[in-house]
């Protein structure tokens, strides 16, 4: 494929693309695609780390002599979600303005900025709460580059193996989100280097009454040569697409109502499983956390996203042999059971309800999952390739506000109520709202855009 790669050596831009032709598929097309692919996939899966850090963290803060109140603590673990919704509304429109190179690169060393924020904060107890806000805002820079790395591969692959390829590159970047919540009460256990003086001291944990030594800024530190390395690599290794737009040329998607209903079945999908995945630790240590041998959150949180990003791995395939839309529509009512489920089960009078808990919210992640990989088969089949990435990125914008929008509801609904169950009963009906959405626009015979 040496022809087809030539390059504009100032720009890093391709001369030609052209997916759908299967000689040049074949040709090499399809092997630059797909490393395309596993590169762009491994800088997303740090950037879900960097944006659910904070998930990982504030159960930790108070353990160690940070004071704040539940409030407090569930609106730090919403401000990701309040700048990654609002960082992907611009990063929609990046790449066929800048092209994959210059915006994988460049936006993944912007995590350097909040992860050594956070290196350095959670090391005083007396760092004001506004900072903290500030730099929990500032994890979001995570949040925002799914919108343009999204698009970015969909215009890599041919039609017929983008719910594939987006599924891989999602479902994989999802696990960021387990990967951080996973590593974090390890990597917090130890000095490293040695304990270098550079690294940090360490901070007193009292947990259960029990006193023990961590490093609370390792959870960010074992992230940065990371981030380094994949961000240059992805200078370097990279090329971008001769398919560009203008900014005001890509407002044309806002005039197809299938660019809202698709909004709106992604709030349902993607929406729930950022929201979930940043607020079930808080959601185990509130519900639980005042019995005695109450679970520590982490070593539980982590199996929800973990499922989720299973499933929207499994499901892309199996969406681009039975079609997105009658998948979105059996993942859509196994979230409303499962919803339903989890409102039984959120009154706990002891701990013997939390395992039944436990699984009726990885059953709630496990359908997630499956309708993110499916509702993202749908947009390529709805619109042509420039308007599908579009529509992928603001979708994924809007549905990153579900951090934000669950750690209000869920603070709003314990100030309220003491309760969580307000929230789920919520959920249920806005479910049921999108299945019904579905099955009359895409999944019922006679539909008229089957997708």
């Amino acid at each position: 494929m040496k022809h087809d790669e030539a390059l504009n050596s100032s720009e890093g831009w391709l001369v030609r693309w052209e997916p759908e032709n299967e000689m040049f598929w074949k040709s090499g097309g399809s092997r630059f695609a797909w490393r395309t692919l596993t590169i762009t996939t491994l800088n997303l899966t740090l950037a879900f780390m960097a944006w659910f850090l904070v998930s990982a963290l504030v159960v930790r803060l108070p353990q160690v002599g940070f004071r704040f109140t539940p409030a407090q603590l569930f609106w730090l673990a919403a401000m990701p979600g309040l700048a990654g919704g609002t960082l992907r509304l611009v990063h929609m429109f990046l790449t066929p303005m800048y092209g994959t190179r210059r915006v994988v690169a460049l936006s993944t060393l912007s995590l350097l900025v909040p992860l050594i924020g956070w290196f350095q904060a959670v090391q005083d107890p007396a760092t004001p709460y506004a900072v903290l806000l500030a730099l929990a805002f500032l994890a979001g820079l995570g949040g925002g580059n799914f919108s343009s790395f999204m698009p970015s591969t969909s215009l890599f692959f041919p039609r017929r193996l983008q719910g594939t390829a987006l599924a891989i590159q999602a479902g994989v970047g999802n696990f960021g989100v387990s990967i951080v919540q996973f590593i974090t009460p390890w990597v917090i256990g130890f000095a490293l280097l040695g304990g270098a003086g550079f690294m940090g001291g360490s901070q007193t944990l009292t947990r259960g009454g029990v006193q023990s030594q961590v490093w609370l800024q390792n959870a960010a530190a074992v992230m940065i040569p990371f981030v380094l390395v994949f961000g240059i690599s992805a200078w370097f290794l990279l090329r971008s697409i001769p398919i560009k737009a203008q900014f005001a040329q890509q407002f044309d998607i806002f005039r197809s109502r299938h660019t809202w209903s698709m909004t709106s079945l992604y709030i349902m999908t993607f929406g729930a499983f950022s929201g979930l995945s940043a607020t079930f630790p808080l959601l185990i240590k509130q519900l639980f956390g005042s019995f005695e041998g109450a679970p520590d959150p982490l070593a539980w949180a982590f199996w929800g996203p973990l499922v989720g990003s299973v499933a929207r791995v499994l499901a892309g395939p199996l969406s681009d042999r039975l079609g997105g839309a009658r998948v979105t529509q059996w993942a859509g009512l196994g979230m409303l059971a499962a919803t339903l489920w989890v409102s039984t089960l959120t009154h706990p009078a002891g701990l013997a309800s939390f395992p039944a808990f436990v699984t009726a919210m990885l059953v709630l992640f496990f359908f997630a999952g499956v309708g993110n990989a499916s509702t993202f088969k749908q947009m390529p089949m709805l619109f042509e390739p420039r308007q599908a990435g579009g529509v992928i990125g603001f979708t994924g914008a809007i549905a990153a506000y579900g951090p934000f929008l669950f750690g209000m509801l869920f603070a709003g609904s314990f100030a309220a109520y003491q309760s969580a169950t307000p929230v789920f009963y919520g959920l249920a009906v806005f479910f049921a709202f999108n299945v019904t959405l579905n099955g009359w626009m895409y999944a019922r015979r006679g539909a008229a855009n089957p997708c």
